[in-house]
C-alpha cells in the first residue's frame, strides 16, 4: 500500500497556514499574522514529526537485494558550457539533445542554442552549426552557414565534424567576433 505523503505532519501545518490566510491562492496577499507568528515553532515541530515517520519506515521493497556494493554509481552524461569570449556569459548546452542546432531564429531548423541576442550576431547564420554529442565526446559540425565556423582560428569545412576538448575556441563567422570557449564540465582543466 503506497504511503499517503499528505498523513505527515507538515502537510497538516502548511494546510493550516494557507487556510487561515485571507486568500490561499494570492501569495502576495496579506496573511493572518497570528498563524505566521506560531509559525516557525509549529513547522520545526511538524518536521521533527515528519523525520520521525520517515525514519520508522521498513527498509525500500523495490532496493536490489542482489546489490551488495555501496560504493556511489556516476552516471556517464557528460555535460558542456559555452563560454561567450567577448561578454563572459556562459550558455549550458542541453544534456537530453543528441544534436544541438545553433544559429538565429528560422522555421528551418530552430536553434536549441540562438546567438540572436549576442553583440555581432549578423555575421551568425540561421543554421549555423551543431553541436553531435555520442557518449562522451561533443563533435562540432558546421552546417553551411554563410562565414564559416573557426575552430581554435582554424576554419573547419562545411560538413566536417571536429571532436571538440575542453579549452577550445569556437568563433561563428569570420572575425572572431561572435566566440566561445568550450568545457566539458568536471574534466581536468574544465570547471
Amino acid at each position: 500500500m503506497p504511503f499517503d505523503l499528505k498523513k505527515l505532519p507538515i502537510f497538516s501545518v502548511m494546510e493550516k497556514m494557507m487556510n487561515n490566510s485571507p486568500n490561499p491562492k494570492d501569495y502576495q496577499s496579506e496573511f493572518n499574522s497570528d498563524i505566521f507568528a506560531r509559525a516557525p515553532q509549529e513547522l520545526k515541530e511538524a518536521f521533527e514529526a515528519t523525520e520521525d515517520v520517515f525514519s520508522s519506515l521498513p527498509p525500500n521493497p523495490l532496493k536490489r537485494a542482489d546489490v551488495t556494493d555501496t560504493t556511489e554509481v556516476q552516471l556517464d552524461t557528460p555535460t558542456a558550457i559555452l563560454t561567450h569570449v567577448q561578454t563572459g556569459f556562459v550558455i549550458h548546452l542541453p544534456t537530453t539533445l543528441p544534436v544541438i542546432h545553433i544559429g538565429k531564429p528560422n522555421e528551418i531548423v530552430p536553434p536549441d542554442v540562438d546567438l540572436s541576442g549576442f553583440p555581432n550576431s549578423q555575421i551568425v547564420s540561421r543554421v549555423h552549426a551543431c553541436i553531435i554529442v555520442e557518449g562522451s565526446n561533443f563533435y562540432i559540425e558546421d552546417k553551411g552557414s554563410a562565414n564559416g565556423t573557426y575552430i581554435n582560428y582554424v576554419p573547419l569545412p562545411v560538413g566536417t565534424r571536429h571532436l571538440l576538448k575542453s579549452g577550445d575556441r569556437i568563433a561563428f563567422g569570420k572575425g572572431d567576433k561572435v566566440s566561445f570557449i568550450f568545457t566539458i564540465v568536471g574534466e581536468e582543466g574544465g570547471q
